[in-house]
């Protein structure tokens, strides 16, 4: 299994190594991501919007290590880091203050008898691919609406931003969030293989 590395950008300083996931890593990856997802589409919204608040608070407490990471793996001046940390704080806070309202059954006026109702609810794991330019901001807006529905998440994140993928990670972990419902798949290579999308359908049949 291979490496890749990540540079300082401002001064081309190797920084850290990381492995490449193996294919049993990441068929491993999408069964956790599935496992998990049967359970947490059963948990109750006020247990889902307390991980969202906590994911809030944690942002906040711990916005000046968070920011230094994307300075350090991306080149963004640290005024900016930190105002995409606040901003990412109150994607989670947003959701959590409002997901009650986003997932209530929309009532259709129908003809005849009867009642019809338009009802969001989770569909399984799904897959996302970020870019490198916001690695939190971008994560936020995809995860914090997927946790709050009850869906499950394997990010791909940009391969010059690891350690920020890995801090993603380790929040979501300590607001609460089980092992499997937010998982990083850290391979930068494109594989000879059956899409991720493919394999994690199966795996979900």
């Amino acid at each position: 299994m291979g490496v890749y590395t990540t540079i300082d950008p401002g001064s081309g300083e190797q920084l850290a190594q990381y492995p490449e996931i193996s294919d049993a890593g990441l068929d491993d990856l999408i069964g956790r991501s599935t496992t998990a997802y049967r359970s947490w589409r059963t948990i109750s919204l006020d247990q889902r919007r307390a991980v969202l608040t906590r994911a809030a608070e944690i942002h906040r407490e711990q916005a000046d290590e968070l920011a230094k990471l994307l300075t350090l793996e991306m080149g963004k001046p640290i005024a900016q880091a930190k105002g995409e940390v606040e901003l990412v704080a109150s994607i989670y806070q947003y959701y959590a203050d409002h997901v009650a309202e986003f997932l209530a059954d929309e009532p259709l006026t129908i003809a005849g008898p009867g009642t019809a109702v338009v009802r969001t609810e989770p569909i399984g794991p799904l897959v996302g691919v970020m870019p490198w330019n916001y690695p939190y901001y971008q994560v936020a807006r995809f995860a914090a609406p997927n946790i709050a529905l009850g869906n499950t998440i394997v990010l791909k994140h940009a391969r010059n931003c690891p350690q920020s993928a890995l801090a993603v990670e380790r929040v979501l972990a300590e607001a609460g969030l089980p092992d499997g419902v937010t998982s990083t798949r850290s391979s930068p290579r494109p594989r000879s293989r059956p899409p991720l999308r493919t394999r994690a359908s199966r795996a979900f049949r």
